[in-house]
């Protein structure tokens, strides 16, 4: 009796994972592949392969990129928006002639055909990367400085991909990332990133006088932006004091005449003159005050 029981229990299973399969072939359930990941360098061109059965005549084929939106690259077997003039199909997949960055993105390729079961649905997802040359960079290089003071020169680059490093140069000679490790600059006094593209002086001097510029480099390709002279000069302190005597003078002769016409009573005569002058028109105004009443008592 266990035997049969133990049987039974197995038969039913395997009429549950039959029943199961059916359910799965019906609806167009597949099982999940690894995602394929194609490198496609700007403005050459890119393969997306969609793994899937042969193709047949009752085969139905669609291409969507997705993201934010979905939208349609392959619909109703004819490529769809600016892809109709720089794609062609060959049997399921999508050759892309001219790849731009705007086409780096995941693309969904979804076969449907009918099946003894019903509708089976198989899809396909492949990552396109598009890897771009850097740009000219920006280049910020102050055009003056002062010795022993800090100076940072700024490079940047927005478009490349992968995130170019920059390199610097002065007066055409590339710069060393640890200036300790060369003799080439005599100033070893400057930090240097790669990554951000910074060149910073911690205590700049008039060595460090020269036309500077910046490489930003990749994978695909680098750039230069154009030199830019930076001229280091020493402080002026003999003409600093000159100019702190000068303004000492100037104060010191401001204060002497005020002095001076304290003295002659300037400022004195000059109150006198205000409270006589106040006293004149109380007067005025009493002899004024008398006349009206005299008046109107007559």
């Amino acid at each position: 009796m266990a035997r049969r029981n133990r049987h039974r229990l197995l038969l039913l299973l395997l009429r549950y994972l039959v029943v199961a399969l059916g359910y799965h072939k019906a609806y167009g359930f597949s099982a999940p592949k690894d995602q394929q990941v194609v490198t496609a360098v700007e403005y050459q061109e890119a393969i997306l392969a969609c793994k899937t059965p042969k193709k047949t005549v009752s085969s139905r084929l669609e291409w969507k990129k997705l993201g934010r939106s979905v939208s349609f690259v392959y619909y109703q077997q004819t490529l769809q928006g600016d892809f109709k003039n720089r794609a062609e199909m060959i049997d399921f997949n999508i050759r892309i002639k001219n790849v731009t960055r705007s086409d780096a993105g995941k693309y969904r390729c979804e076969v449907s055909a009918p099946s003894e079961q019903g509708q089976n649905l198989e899809e396909d997802t492949v990552t396109l990367e598009v890897l771009v040359a850097p740009a000219v960079p920006s280049c910020e290089v102050p055009s003056s400085a002062l010795s022993g003071t800090v100076v940072e020169l700024r490079c940047q680059d927005k478009e490349g991909n992968p995130a170019p490093e920059y390199t610097w140069f002065k007066d055409g000679i590339r710069l060393l990332e640890n200036p300790r490790l060369g003799s080439q600059s005599t100033n070893s006094s400057y930090t240097m990133n790669t990554k951000t593209g910074t060149l910073q002086f911690n205590t700049v001097s008039k060595l460090d006088t020269g036309e500077y510029s910046c490489e930003a480099r990749n994978s695909v390709g680098y750039r230069r932006c154009p030199g830019k002279r930076m001229q280091v000069d020493d402080l002026n302190i003999s003409g600093i004091i000159a100019a702190v005597v000068v303004v000492a003078l100037v104060i010191s002769v401001c204060g002497l005449g005020v002095c001076y016409a304290q003295r002659k009573g300037y400022f004195s005569k000059e109150t006198s003159f205000q409270k006589s002058n106040s006293s004149s028109k109380a007067t005025t105004m009493s002899e004024n005050d008398f006349k009206h009443t005299k008046s109107f008592i007559i």
